[in-house]
């Protein structure tokens, strides 16, 4: 019989901070963090960095895009588990960001020949990327946008390559269907609508806030 985990019982939130804490972040990924909570922006969790490194390098990811930039947390964690020839492309809006962003990955000891840093709205440059030539597409951007970041995703991946989409969970509304405000229902939509698409193999996985992972057959 399978174990039921209840999330009110003290052992279970206990055992998720372990398994948030399991990969220690460095003084790189430190600096990236602050960095991040003093522009205001979120970053994801230790846990869902870990995840995201384990699923470039076990996908041999050569060719990765990201949405959402950010302070550079998660291009960091990525860029670990790509292999050395792979070149990281990264989307945002915010051109200071991005500038702290470069600076973190060149302090992390990745030459300016590994990253592409693109300044500009997601859904503007996606199209302009060339079909199944990726190995991943990270997804930290407006829940609003994920739908349509879902469907770039399926053009832009090499069959077997791995979509990862971030705040799954909807900071813990996923589940309640009382929750209706537009961010969670548009995250539900995308969780369910992924579960049925005949093109994609997904898991939801309970790091940071939420990370659905997804296989394009």
């Amino acid at each position: 019989m399978a174990t039921v985990v209840n999330p009110a019982d003290p052992r279970t939130a206990q055992a998720l901070r372990f398994a948030e804490s399991y990969v220690p972040e460095d003084p790189i990924l430190a600096a990236a963090r602050n960095l991040a909570y003093e522009v205001g922006l979120p970053a994801i969790s230790p846990g869902t960095g870990a995840a995201l490194r384990l699923l470039a390098a076990a996908g041999g990811a050569k060719s990765i895009v990201e949405i959402g930039t950010g302070t550079g947390v998660s291009g960091v964690w990525l860029l670990r588990g790509m292999r050395p020839d792979g070149v990281f492309t990264t989307i945002d809006v915010e051109a200071e960001h991005q500038r702290i962003a470069r600076r973190i990955f060149v302090e992390a000891g990745f030459a300016a020949s590994r990253t592409r840093i693109i300044t500009g709205r997601a859904l503007d440059v996606l199209p302009r990327l060339a079909d199944g030539m990726y190995d991943l597409v990270f997804v930290d951007s407006e829940v609003t946008e994920f739908a349509a970041c879902v469907a770039a995703a399926g053009r832009l991946l090499r069959s077997g390559g791995v979509l990862a989409l971030n705040g799954a969970l909807a900071g813990g509304r996923i589940g309640d269907p009382a929750a209706r405000d537009p961010e969670t229902v548009a995250m539900r939509e995308v969780v369910k609508a992924m579960r049925e698409a005949d093109e994609w193999l997904p898991a939801l996985l309970p790091a940071g806030e939420g990370l659905l992972a997804a296989v394009r057959r």
